[in-house]
């Protein structure tokens, strides 16, 4: 290529990493304002509203995230068969994980309903916060198998370079979402008035709906590539299994420290623990472009090593994770710029509030050194290095940030702001171990 090629490549290239990651985002986007609505509906209903939701919402997280890596895994099976040239064996992971998701599923749902009453105590100290996050919890934990089955198509269709499937069946099931939860919530058009159980119940139906609006999509769209018409060999199922399992300890310890952090958190206040409910849902939304990004990083790697080029798969890992920064970068200035008005959609009690900004401002003026740690992650995840990312994850977080976040805390009687700071460095760590990981360069001989 001539010095002279190389805008117009770059620019070809930036064009195909966004018409893969804009659907995911714009998807994601859907996700991540529909929680930002029912945080604000719950935060009329007060302190101990907001705490149910937010320590009941992660807890859930905490359960589906035992589900979450068979997208992963049927995302790197699949563009592997894309870019190897068997793309009518594209789906026979994910017919594979459609099993896995019922018969792992339905016996988890059952079992944690039953225990909610025991384990959400564990959580939280307020008794206020029991009765209504309990009912909460159960209502969304009734859905995990449809949750796991949503995640198995959300990464076959990113697999197979169809995202638009996933970004235009999440917008249609959170339009449903936040209908249900306005309905219910505040008793609208005759309905009974539930509170923060109508926005469990609320969900809980968008979850089920999700998952039958992706699976109609898939057998119009999907046959010709397997679906539903053949099951992975054993050693392809083996592969499934050794994906999923790694990627989906990875998410279940990930959602485990964010528990953990909300019971530290808990043990300053229910001010603070409203104050990082809050928190916590703007940032899911503020790093939407870079997990996007860094879902269109993982399928474009995984199609690049089903090609047999993994100089090609470095350079994608590498290209997806400076436009991530830039975005992320960009958006991260705004925050730092209008965090107070942007917390006040959502708090209204003044101190309250005021916890809240400092800690805003530092999250966003990392945001864009952790995109990278967001694409470069999903990068190895695409080239099937789950059980590495499982590794740096769990000693970054666990390791790091919950002891320091605990002592903090516990022995030196501080509170949210310094927990947070904690909560950035450990983000900036991890973000360096990922690129430090790309760099080498280890994951280039994982077969899928």
């Amino acid at each position: 290529m001539t010095h002279a090629d190389e805008p117009s490549h770059t620019k070809s290239r930036r064009r195909r990493i966004l018409t893969l990651a804009l659907p995911i985002i714009g998807g994601m986007l859907s996700q991540n304002l529909l929680n930002l609505v029912d945080t604000a509906m719950v935060g009329v209903l007060g302190d101990a509203s907001l705490a149910a939701t937010g320590i009941g919402g992660f807890a859930f997280f905490m359960a589906i995230a035992t589900m979450m890596g068979l997208s992963a895994a049927v995302q790197s099976m699949a563009s592997r068969r894309v870019g190897e040239g068997r793309s009518g064996e594209a789906a026979h992971p994910l017919n594979g994980a459609l099993g896995v998701a019922l018969v792992f599923g339905i016996p988890l749902s059952v079992v944690l309903v039953v225990a909610t009453p025991w384990f959400f105590p564990l959580l939280n100290g307020d008794p206020a916060v029991h009765t209504l996050g309990i009912p909460y919890l159960q209502a969304r934990l009734s859905t995990l198998v449809f949750g796991g089955v949503s995640f198995a198509f959300r990464g076959f269709f990113n697999g197979i370079g169809r995202p638009v499937v996933y970004m235009r069946t999440l917008i249609v099931t959170h339009l449903i979402n936040i209908s249900l939860n306005f309905i219910l919530i505040f008793g609208m058009f005759g309905a009974p008035e539930l509170g923060v159980l109508g926005a469990g119940i609320g969900s809980a139906i968008a979850t089920c709906v999700a998952a039958l609006l992706y699976a109609g999509q898939a057998w119009l769209e999907a046959r010709d590539k397997g679906f539903l018409g053949g099951v992975p060999t054993v050693s392809g199922l083996r592969v499934l299994i050794k994906l999923w399992v790694p990627a989906s300890a990875q998410q279940f310890l990930f959602a485990a420290g964010l528990t953990v952090m909300f019971w530290i958190i808990g043990l300053v206040g229910t001010q603070s623990t409203a104050a990082a409910s809050v928190l916590v849902n703007i940032m899911l939304v503020a790093i939407l472009p870079g997990v996007g990004m860094g879902l269109a990083a993982a399928t474009l790697v995984g199609q690049a090593l089903g090609r047999g080029d993994p100089d090609d798969a470095e350079a994608w890992g590498w290209d997806v994770a400076r436009l991530a920064m830039f975005m992320l970068g960009t958006l991260g200035i705004l925050g730092v710029v209008f965090a107070r008005p942007l917390i006040g959609l959502f708090l209204h009690d003044p101190t309250t509030l005021e916890l809240a900004v400092l800690p805003l401002q530092i999250f966003c003026a990392i945001i864009a050194f952790d995109s990278v740690g967001l694409v470069l992650m999903n990068a190895l995840l695409g080239a099937g290095a789950s059980r590495q990312t499982l590794v740096v994850s769990v000693i970054t977080q666990w390791g790091f940030f919950l002891p320091i976040a605990y002592g903090l805390v516990a022995f030196a009687g501080l509170g949210l702001l310094e927990i947070w700071i904690a909560n950035g460095s450990y983000r900036l760590v991890q973000a360096a171990l990922f690129a430090l990981m790309w760099k080498r360069g280890a994951w280039r001989s994982i077969r899928v």
